[in-house]
């Protein structure tokens, strides 16, 4: 693995001095237009953070416990575990529509089973039905949360690819923070189920933002070269990336390494679907990886808080619905701030100090939250209840500026474009497993053992700071290809660099018109449902 990083070196250092100093994303039209684009999609992570905040708030509203007779243990993280379980249903599906149909359709069709969904969950007339919907919400999620952080990063400006992919998690909790202060403003309707209803009306609003708009934006071009349309491909990051010049050193570099890559996972790497992820050295590495980041990021203590907020509130004394509520909304705001920081800084500091300094402060201030949880449990100290507010604020100022931006971004990013997809799947896959376990297991525990269960996740996160420190690797200022290429060895890179750079000084507009011809029937069906 050392050996493909300094084998990057050259290529990443020749990749940054293609791209035009001048071009900003605030000076050019079309890197403001691909930004806006690039916004549709990460609002699906918003549609997710949305949901784990309702069913949080939904938690303190009387209107909603009461109309589904006062859910508790089982039934409670079977009310949340559901959504996870639609997930894994569709998981099996995900990965074929996205490489199959393309990503902006993927993304289309989640959003068209999530507005079913939510239409049903607002409609709502028992508790079974509001089950169902939610397995429909979930089902729906899959499909879309496969697709957006993938198209995100492939069709992203080089220079601000890290930053926006690492936003895409991080947006997870704009979708909480309106799910928080809808469940806040509307606690005061008293007796009317419109308290729940009316958030449950406000979830399905970015689908349809969706279903509206998403195909009028970029397919992605490695998936276009993929398909064999070329043409549209390179018109792609040319219109995009160098405003409409198809001679411009940047996109014919960005095209060319996009073709060898792709075909050399066709042929001298001979890929064979799923089996390629268990069965060759490079992906197996990218496994270990992202597997455990997915059950750390849902493991690290957060899951308590990110679902059974009141309940942990209800162990320092804080009972009221209202004063729960407002601690929920301030706590996502927070979250928020933290999760975009680190996602701008991504590039700056790096992924490995980033997931070493964040898992350091959790560990400390979970230790922390655990002690101050302790005392209050013995003296009923009002001080150590405040504490623990303190702590949870500080945990997930910690957590926020790694986990938040970067376990969607990083598992894109040592993926390379064949089993992308499948990596992806087999990521949110380990989440979903991981988080119907938290959802089942983290109310039943509470209410049986109170704050001891704290300990679990201390000795848990000292375990997650050994892993990263020995498995977690740098892989800032590369390209797509050049990050994927790290974990095969130096071989796969110096194959990729010198297919890239035999084609690279060919014309564009020979090569271009070249594309024209052999793939004028796909040129025509661009930007078609």
């Amino acid at each position: 693995m050392a050996g493909g990083a300094v084998a990057n070196t050259s290529l990443t250092n020749n990749f940054a001095s293609l791209a035009d100093p001048r071009r900003k994303w605030y000076n050019n039209g079309r890197l403001i237009r691909l930004n806006a684009w690039i916004v549709l999609f990460l609002i699906t992570s918003s549609t997710n953070g949305y949901d784990g905040s309702m069913m949080n708030g939904l938690q303190s509203l009387p209107q909603w416990t009461t109309y589904f007779n006062d859910p508790s243990k089982g039934d409670l993280g079977l009310l949340n575990a559901i959504q996870n379980i639609g997930a894994l249903a569709a998981y099996p599906f995900s990965p074929y529509i996205s490489d199959g149909l393309g990503r902006r359709f993927a993304v289309w069709m989640g959003a068209v089973i999530m507005c079913i969904g939510c239409a049903i969950q607002t409609a709502s007339q028992s508790t079974g039905m509001f089950i169902g919907a939610r397995f429909c919400i979930g089902f729906g999620l899959t499909f879309a949360a496969n697709a957006a952080p993938m198209l995100v990063t492939e069709i992203s400006y080089p220079a601000y690819r890290a930053p926006l992919t690492s936003c895409y998690n991080s947006l997870w909790y704009s979708g909480a923070i309106i799910a928080a202060w809808s469940t806040y403003g509307t606690f005061k309707m008293d007796g009317s189920t419109w308290a729940w209803r009316i958030p449950s009306v406000l979830q399905g609003l970015p689908s349809i933002i969706q279903v509206a708009l998403v195909f009028f934006a970029p397919e992605s071009p490695r998936w276009l070269v993929s398909k064999g349309r070329d043409a549209e491909a390179l018109k792609t990051l040319a219109y995009y990336h160098a405003d409409g010049n198809a001679e411009d050193p940047l996109v014919k570099y960005e095209f060319e390494e996009i073709k060898a890559a792709i075909e050399f996972d066709r042929t001298v790497a001979a890929h064979v679907g799923w089996k390629s992820l268990f069965t060759k050295r490079g992906n197996l590495r990218r496994l270990r990886i992202i597997i455990a980041l997915a059950f750390f990021s849902q493991w690290s203590g957060n899951g308590l808080v990110s679902y059974y907020l009141a309940r942990v509130l209800e162990t320092i004394g804080i009972t009221d619905p209202n004063v729960q509520l407002l601690i929920n909304g301030i706590l996502h705001i927070w979250n928020l701030f933290w999760a975009l920081l680190g996602a701008f800084v991504v590039e700056k500091a790096g992924r490995r100090l980033l997931f070493l300094s964040s898992l350091a402060g959790m560990l400390l201030f979970f230790m922390m939250q655990t002690v101050c949880s302790a005392i209050y449990a013995q003296r009923a100290d009002a001080h150590a209840g405040h504490a623990v507010i303190a702590f949870i604020f500080l945990f997930y100022a910690a957590y926020d500026v790694a986990f938040s931006p970067l376990i969607v971004s990083y598992t894109v990013e040592i993926l390379p474009f064949d089993i992308r997809a499948k990596g992806f799947t087999v990521f949110n896959f380990a989440i979903s497993l991981s988080l119907i376990f938290n959802q089942y297991t983290n109310p039943i525990a509470l209410d049986a053992i109170g704050w001891k269960y704290y300990i679990v996740y201390v000795c848990w996160l000292a375990f997650e700071f050994v892993f990263c420190f020995l498995y977690v690797i740098e892989t800032r200022h590369r390209t797509l290809e050049e990050t994927a290429a790290i974990f095969d060895g130096e071989e796969v890179t110096e194959s990729l660099a010198n297919i890239a750079h035999t084609k690279i000084n060919e014309p564009a507009d020979k090569k271009l018109d070249s594309l024209m011809g052999d793939d004028n029937e796909g040129s025509q069906e661009k930007h078609t449902a």
